[in-house]
């Protein structure tokens, strides 16, 4: 167990050493993913950005995911065909439930960013960044959008999985790293001792403290 997000942050830069030679960037899913990221950017010295990716909820039921989307529009969406057929959605259903989800991505995007520069990926490693993996959705939207933007290798980087949901990303990334798959796994802040809501000021700190690093 993990006393908090720093702390895990602390000990995935660690174990991430080894495996950084060259050129690359941290990459956050906000919130939860954004203190732990910190910490790797910090320690490694390398630039820090967000993924900006929404589960798409089932009705009733909006911790089953249907789906995720990423970009700063939402545009790209990865659906989970087998949920998608049991509840008997399709794409145009699907398409109209994650509006919300973009209206969310849009706020996110101009509080967060602004004006602020992406930081390049072509050519470079790409460390995505959470502070744990439940489900996976909108990890598989997330290490989408990073290969299509021309990320020479894609390490996923958590404190926290279920080793069932890991091994659907071996495929789609390059190296894994996990500190702890608990078995059974429960909810990922039940392996955190403090696991407060990551505020919205609390990403903006974070972006602040690495303004002028966009060719790292």
């Amino acid at each position: 167990m993990f006393s908090d997000r720093k702390e895990a942050g602390e000990l995935l830069a660690t174990r991430l050493t080894p495996l950084l030679d060259g050129p690359a960037v941290v990459l956050a899913l906000p919130r939860g993913g954004v203190p732990v990221a910190t910490e790797v950017a910090l320690k490694h010295g390398l630039p820090l950005d967000l993924i900006l990716v929404r589960k798409v909820g089932v009705p009733g039921h909006e911790e089953l995911a249907i789906a995720a989307i990423v970009g700063p529009d939402g545009a790209d969406m990865v659906v989970n065909e087998d949920v998608a057929d049991a509840v008997g959605l399709d794409r145009a259903a699907i398409d109209r439930l994650a509006e919300p989800a973009r209206a969310e991505l849009r706020r996110r995007r101009a509080l967060y960013l602004g004006d602020r520069t992406p930081v390049p990926l072509t050519g470079k490693t790409a460390i995505i960044v959470d502070d744990g993996i439940a489900t996976g959705a909108t990890m598989h939207a997330a290490i989408r959008s990073i290969r299509n933007q021309g990320a020479a290798q894609i390490i996923l980087a958590v404190p926290v999985a279920s080793a069932d949901v890991l091994d659907q990303f071996r495929a789609g990334v390059d190296q894994i790293v996990c500190l702890e798959t608990p078995f059974p796994f429960h909810a990922v802040g039940a392996h955190y001792r403090s696991f407060p809501q990551v505020e919205d000021d609390a990403v903006k700190a974070s972006l602040a403290a690495f303004p002028s690093m966009p060719e790292a």
